[in-house]
C-alpha cells in the first residue's frame, strides 16, 4: 500500500530542515575548538537568552523564598571573587562575552551540581563544594567548565537539534503509520545522535574550561582533580559511556591531563604577571575591589583578582570530538 505525505507536511519538514545555517559560536582559543555548529535560523541566540533570563530568575526567586540561596555569606563571596577572576578571560572564545550581564549565586543543595545558563547566569549547589571539599582552583575548574557551555552556545545547539530530531520522528510515523516504529527510531536516535552530541558538549566544555581557569591564574592540575574527587565520590559509577550524555570520569580525566600539558604555559604566564586587571561586575555585584595577590598552588585559597590574558601557547593541539546533536529537556537552560 502507498503512503502519502500530506503536502502541507512535506513543506513544513522542507522549510526546517533547510532554515539551519552553519556558524562557529566562538574562537578555538588555545585548546583548538574548532567544530562548526548547526543551528536553526528559527532558534535565536537573543530567544534562548531571554528564556534562559527567566528560567534563572525563577530558580533565583524560589530558592530565596525557600531560604536556600546564599545563605552561607563567606561562601558566596568566595564563588563570586572565583568568577570575577575567570568573566575577564571568556573574551578569549567571545570578545562579547564579558559584558554579559553575569549574575552568580550559591544554593543550598547537597547534589553535586552547578551550571550556567546562557547569558551567564551561574547557580551552584553547596553539594558540590562542601561533599567534594572543593579548593579555589576546583571551583574555578567547574565553573571554567559551565561557562564554556554558555560561551559555545549549547541550548541553543540542543534546541535546533531538537527541532529538526522531533520533525523527523514525526515523519517516520507519518510514512510508517506506526507508533512502536517511532518509538524504536526515538530509542536509537538516543543512542546515536543526542548522547553522543551531549558528551561532545561536555568534552569541549572541559577543555575551554581548563583554558579559562589557566588564563586566570588558577592551577589547570585542578580540573583533573576535581574528577579524581567526583569518581571517590559516586564510587566510580558513571555507568557505560554509550548510555551516558556524560563522557566516563575516567575519559575525562585521560583527556584533561592533555589538555592540561597545552595550558600549562597560560597558566605560568598569568603566575610571572600577577597584576591587577578589570574585574567584570557580577549582577548583585558582590566583588569589590581588593588587594591583589599572587594565584597560588592548587589547595590553596586565593584573593580576587583577575589575571590578565596571556599569549596563546603555539603548542600543537590535540584533534577535537566530532559532533552530533542533542535533544533538550525542561532543564535545557542549565548544563552540569
Amino acid at each position: 500500500m502507498k503512503t502519502y505525505f500530506p503536502r502541507r507536511l512535506v513543506l513544513v519538514a522542507c522549510a526546517v530542515l533547510t532554515a539551519c545555517t552553519t556558524v562557529q559560536t566562538t574562537g578555538s582559543g588555545t585548546v583548538g575548538v574548532t567544530r562548526t555548529q548547526q543551528m536553526s535560523m528559527l532558534v535565536s541566540a537573543s530567544q534562548i537568552e531571554a528564556q534562559a533570563a527567566a528560567f534563572y530568575s525563577d530558580e533565583v526567586r524560589k530558592s530565596r523564598a525557600n531560604g536556600v540561596l546564599n545563605t552561607d555569606v563567606a561562601l558566596t563571596q568566595r564563588v563570586r571573587n572565583i568568577g570575577a577572576r575567570l568573566i575577564p578571560h571568556v573574551a578569549v572564545f567571545n570578545p562579547a562575552a564579558p559584558g554579559w550581564t553575569w549574575e552568580i549565586n550559591v544554593k543550598n543543595n547537597n547534589d553535586l551540581n552547578a551550571w550556567c545558563a546562557a547569558g551567564g547566569k551561574i547557580m551552584f549547589y553547596t553539594g558540590i563544594i562542601n561533599r567534594l571539599r572543593l579548593t579555589d582552583d576546583e571551583i574555578a575548574a567547574v565553573m571554567g567548565h559551565e561557562m564554556a557551555h554558555a560561551l559555545r552556545e549549547h541550548s541553543r545547539e540542543r534546541a535546533s537539534a531538537q527541532m529538526n530530531a522531533q520533525l523527523g520522528l514525526t515523519l517516520l510515523q507519518v510514512a510508517t503509520r506506526s507508533q512502536q516504529v517511532n518509538s524504536q527510531a526515538a530509542d536509537m536516535a538516543k543512542l546515536l545522535y543526542i548522547l553522543p552530541n551531549s558528551r561532545t558538549h561536555e568534552t569541549e566544555a572541559d577543555r575551554m574550561g581548563i583554558e579559562l581557569m589557566a588564563r586566570a591564574g588558577y592551577d589547570p592540575r585542578a580540573a583533573i582533580s576535581v574528577w579524581h574527587k567526583m569518581s571517590a565520590a559516586t564510587g566510580g559509577r558513571s555507568g557505560p559511556e554509550y548510555m551516558s550524555t556524560h563522557p566516563s570520569h575516567s575519559s575525562r580525566i585521560s583527556d584533561l591531563t592533555q589538555y592540561e600539558q597545552l595550558v600549562r604555559p597560560l597558566h605560568q604566564v598569568a603566575v610571572r604577571q600577577g597584576g591587577p586587571a578589570s574585574i567584570v561586575p557580577v549582577a548583585a555585584a558582590m566583588v569589590p575591589a581588593a588587594p591583589v595577590a599572587a594565584p597560588s598552588p592548587v589547595g590553596a585559597t586565593v584573593a580576587p583578582v583577575a589575571a590578565p590574558a596571556a599569549a596563546a601557547s603555539g603548542a600543537a593541539r590535540p584533534a577535537t570530538s566530532g559532533y552530533t546533536p542533542a535533544i533538550p529537556n525542561p532543564s535545557m537552560f542549565r548544563r552540569n
